[in-house]
């Protein structure tokens, strides 16, 4: 079985479905650290990711870009010191579609070669009031 991050993203087109709450519910789990929010209606997928400063914040942000550019789908990236939020959605059908959840896996192994050159922490791994270091 491939990975989501294994598998083609797809052309899709207007006239395409948005992902079904159970089709969400079973993609999900592959995805651990990410968030399904609405926002003006739209189903969305987020994940935030944090830094050692601004600089490989911003270097993470161009690198999620390339990917995004090389497959033509592209998110919402904010970028602040030391952290970047990725927010995937299909703009064309206005909510979820499969390449949402095959970007979002793409945007953790880049964030995981960050981990090995030096310390990425996933907000999400620190629980509120443990401190961390870096």
């Amino acid at each position: 079985m491939t990975t989501l991050a294994e598998q083609p993203c797809t052309a899709c087109d207007a006239g395409a479905a948005t992902l079904t709450p159970i089709e969400i519910d079973k993609l999900l789990p592959e995805l651990p650290q990410w968030q399904i929010l609405e926002h003006d209606g739209i189903m969305q997928l987020q994940r935030s990711f944090t830094f050692r400063d601004f600089a490989q914040a911003l270097s993470f942000t161009n690198r999620v870009g390339e990917l995004a550019e090389s497959q033509g789908h592209h998110p919402a990236l904010t970028t602040e010191w030391g952290k970047t939020t990725v927010t995937w959605w299909t703009h064309k059908i206005r909510g979820l579609h499969r390449n949402d959840f095959i970007m979002a896996a793409r945007t953790d192994e880049v964030a995981h070669s960050y981990a090995g050159e030096d310390r990425c922490l996933r907000r999400s791994s620190v629980s509120p009031g443990t401190p961390s270091s870096g």
